[in-house]
């Protein structure tokens, strides 16, 4: 193997009361929401990073005890409880590789206890869905062969059945509440980005009723009531361009669209007696809640703390419990209850995290319409404006919120102004905005960050000859990208988890990503090279003139090491035509990012450090 320059990581990054604030917001207790198991609410389970990597909880309210579940060397994240909260489920992989199986553990059990399969029968793999019913489990696990749904007796100490295989990516969606019928989605038209859905019957083994909405409109089954005997499935539509809702009853075959006139996107679930549904409006990179009343049809936006919501469900008697934050605030959870008095639910032990400063929205014109970037401004030096780092998004549907951040907390600490686009191919601004990078992705986005970098210097914001690009993930892909194809706008690229070998990435990727790819290309890279050579990275690996940072996870599924040593020996390759350029690496042991707080210290240390010294 090609032998690499590694990047330092800096003791410091700063020599005054900045040092301690920016660590801190990376080393103060943090936590998510609590979720509870429904028959037993009072036991709940929630990820905290309380010990230095972030695992599994447990709190029981009854007693106020808190306590960690489990201690695994990368961290764990994915953890349910069964209706009767007797046991904790959570999924075990390897070194973050997100290959593996969920297990089960007693209630009682803390770390290093006694573990056993969750559902007998069942391999390893993928996730791809899990619902955990008082008398049936529905799992689902996808392989390199495609996608398993399983079906398991709880009281049977048999293996769990196969209810549906196929080779294109499907998931468990939802187990009707008297736990007869299963609704799943798929992709058998070939298009996992837009699935269909469809309900089994789970005693007869047979389909009760599917729904289509066409090419290039998924759907998403969100629920089903939780009332028993109501078979009513809520679902995620986008019939009228953005996402929306619907209930629809598979049995009787009636849908009812949920007509809501609020800008933006809409995603819910059912309050506890089906009466009202509990809806978050996405709109500008905010999220709040309303509650929409079934019978009256009257929508009432919920007095939450302010914030952008990132979590939120109903308890039995009404309460809503949610998390908020905002960029200058971070997140706190909270309880509103049916008197309308809003409280903190649950705080972490320890002090709050510093906060930071808030983002300001622009709106620049773009070659597909107006693009909507956060901005936050860091002071001016030396009469001229702040260096600037895009950190773009991954995804590529996801958004940058008005959210919280430790890592923009800690760039704007270190003197940079920070610009996050939301591209097309960011959600949050309607289906066509998501769907135009199809056919031509990457290349399409940075012509989004181009217009917002336009923008910005033209209005003094942002120096032009003092812009980093930066990203994870999808976002560390569009770094290298731009790196190669816009290197006049660049002085310094990072790169966190990146494809950077389009081609060798798709052959080494997880099934699950491989079916997206297909549908987000068009097809293979057997079928299309040309289209998968003009949006790699590793093409324009000549064009680069910039420093260039990667850091890439030895064991990821997602953005696999081989093809990101395909990149770095590229670039080293230059050196020997005499055409060298500068470029580090930083390789972590685990997998898509990593869960280990000392890991996350070192690697935004790296980033921030790295992009000093590419401008000096």
């Amino acid at each position: 193997m090609t032998p690499h320059p590694v990047a330092p990581v800096p003791a410091t990054l700063f020599d005054d009361e900045r040092e301690q604030r920016w660590r801190s917001r990376f080393t103060a207790v943090r936590m998510s929401r609590p979720s509870w198991a429904e028959d037993a609410p009072d036991r709940t389970v929630y990820v905290s990073n309380v010990t230095g990597t972030f695992e599994i909880h447990a709190w029981d309210r009854a007693t106020g005890e808190h306590r960690q579940v489990t201690d695994r060397r990368n961290g764990t994240t994915s953890a349910v409880l069964p209706p009767d909260g007797e046991q904790i489920w959570w999924f075990a992989d390897t070194d973050g590789d997100e290959f593996g199986r969920w297990v089960a553990q007693p209630w009682t059990a803390g770390p290093g206890g006694p573990t056993e399969p969750a559902v007998p029968g069942v391999g390893d793999g993928y996730p791809a869905g899990l619902q955990i019913g008082r008398r049936r489990t529905a799992i689902g696990v996808s392989t390199d062969e495609g996608t398993t749904l399983f079906v398991h007796e709880r009281d049977s100490a048999g293996d769990a059945r196969v209810v549906y295989r196929h080779t294109e990516d499907a998931s468990v969606g939802s187990l009707s509440e008297d736990e007869t019928l299963l609704a799943i989605s798929h992709s058998e038209h070939g298009d996992s980005r837009h699935p269909s859905l469809r309900v089994l019957d789970l005693d007869s083994g047979q389909t009760v009723a599917e729904l289509h909405d066409g090419p290039g409109r998924g759907l998403d089954p969100l629920e089903f009531s939780p009332v028993a005997g109501d078979q009513r499935l809520l679902v995620g539509h986008e019939r009228r361009g953005r996402d929306e809702l619907l209930i629809w009853n598979p049995v009787t075959g009636e849908v009812t669209e949920i007509l809501i006139d609020l800008p933006g996107e809409l995603v819910g679930g059912f309050y506890p007696d089906a009466s009202a549904l509990l809806v978050a409006h996405t709109h500008a990179a905010r999220t709040r809640l309303h509650r929409y009343d079934l019978d009256s049809g009257e929508l009432t936006e919920l007095p939450t703390a302010p914030g952008c919501i990132g979590s939120a469900d109903v308890r039995r008697d009404g309460t809503v419990e949610y998390s908020s934050s905002s960029a200058a605030t971070p997140s706190q959870i909270r309880a509103l209850h049916p008197d309308g008095t809003d409280d903190v639910l649950v705080a972490p032990p320890g002090e709050r995290p510093p906060g930071s400063l808030p983002v300001r929205d622009v709106w620049a014109d773009g070659p597909g319409g107006p693009v909507h970037a956060l901005v936050t401004v860091a002071p001016a030096t030396d009469g001229r404006p702040a260096p600037a780092v895009f950190v773009l998004h991954g995804g590529p549907h996801a958004a940058d919120q008005d959210r919280f951040d430790a890592g923009r907390a800690t760039w704007v600490d270190a003197g940079f102004t920070v610009v996050e686009v939301n591209y097309r191919g960011s959600t949050g601004y309607g289906s066509a905005w998501r769907d135009a990078i199809e056919g031509r992705p990457g290349l399409t986005e940075l012509t989004d960050v181009a217009a917002v970098q336009d923008a910005l210097v033209a209005d003094g914001t942002v120096d032009p000859d003092r812009c980093a690009v930066d990203g994870w993930s999808w976002g560390g892909y569009l770094a290298l990208l731009a790196a190669g194809t816009q290197p006049q706008r660049w002085a310094a690229a990072v790169a966190g988890v990146p494809v950077a070998d389009y081609v060798a990435a798709y052959a080494d990727e997880m099934e699950q990503l491989r079916a997206f790819d297909r549908a987000l290309f068009g097809g293979s890279p057997d079928e299309l090279p040309d289209l998968y050579r003009e949006t790699s990275p590793l093409t324009y690996v000549d064009a680069v003139r910039v420093p260039v940072l990667v850091l890439a996870g030895e064991n990821d599924p997602r953005c696999p090491i081989r093809q990101i040593d395909n990149y770095l020996d590229a670039l080293a390759a230059r050196a020997g035509r005499g055409e060298p350029v500068h470029y580090e690496v930083s390789r972590f042991d685990a997998g898509h990012g990593s869960l280990v707080v000392s890991d996350q210290l070192d690697l935004i240390a790296t980033e921030i450090d790295f992009v000093r010294r590419a401008l000096g």
